[in-house]
């Protein structure tokens, strides 16, 4: 099989009415930059139709791969499951449920020219009005406490290029501090201005809880972490 230039991950919990429609979007847009991808879907757990719809569209998609875990871990587990399993020289991150578009992803591609991670930015975002106010207030205090300037650290729609992510630090809630991650380790971080779509079938899975008060402990992590983190990049090895 041809090594894969993209890798596309997405993970996926109790979408199963949402599963086709993106992987056509996805294969589409996909198709069109004319080099050789691959899709990751990380089934976390999903107690509907989404692994059967998965393993439906594998037997009529050859690029697709699917990773199945025995209990629901979270995001943050089915991004790194997808991550460690990719073999694309750029890495895409995606959300199942619609609301982000795949044809921004040549966007977030293009801005690698300029960049080693790109990402999306919901500048106008289709969510309730509970859900836009609390997303702005997580990303105001990870701005504040960790010196950032990143609007919308919640996005799941993000490219990074290979070399950006092998050297992440791994734990729970991991996804909600990526751009800083990456940009510990002395690589550059990309804003795309990028589509949000409204939720039309299923529904959200994190409330309140999950999306601000569980990541306050995370965030002091992530501060230490960045007090203390060596960063460096080989020059050569001879």
């Amino acid at each position: 099989m041809i090594k894969p230039f993209y890798s596309i991950i997405v993970p996926v919990y109790n979408e199963e009415e949402n599963i086709q429609i993106l992987n056509e979007e996805i294969v589409q847009v996909i198709k069109s930059l004319g080099k050789p991808f691959e899709i990751i879907y990380i089934d976390d757990g999903s107690q509907d139709r989404s692994l059967e719809v998965l393993k439906e569209l594998k037997s009529k998609t050859p690029e697709i791969k699917i990773i199945v875990f025995e209990k629901n871990c979270g995001q943050s587990a089915a991004i790194d499951a997808g991550f460690r399993k990719s073999q694309g020289d750029i890495v895409i991150t995606i959300d199942a449920d619609l609301q982000n578009d795949p044809n921004d992803i040549p966007l977030l591609i293009d801005a690698l020219k300029e960049g080693d991670a790109a990402i999306g930015w919901r500048a106008s975002r289709k969510d309730s009005l509970k859900k836009k106010i609390t997303s702005k207030l997580g990303n105001f205090f990870r701005n504040l406490f960790l010196g950032e300037k990143i609007h919308d650290t919640g996005c799941s729609l993000k490219a990074f290029k290979r070399e950006t992510i092998e050297r992440l630090k791994i734990f729970k809630g991991m996804h909600r501090f990526l751009p800083a991650l990456v940009k510990m380790e002395g690589y550059k971080v990309i804003e795309v201005k990028v589509d949000h779509r409204p939720r039309i079938h299923g529904k959200t899975k994190y409330g309140f809880f999950d999306r601000f008060l569980s990541a306050t402990p995370d965030l002091f992590a992530v501060m230490w972490m960045k007090r203390r983190v060596v960063p460096y990049k080989i020059k050569e090895e001879i």
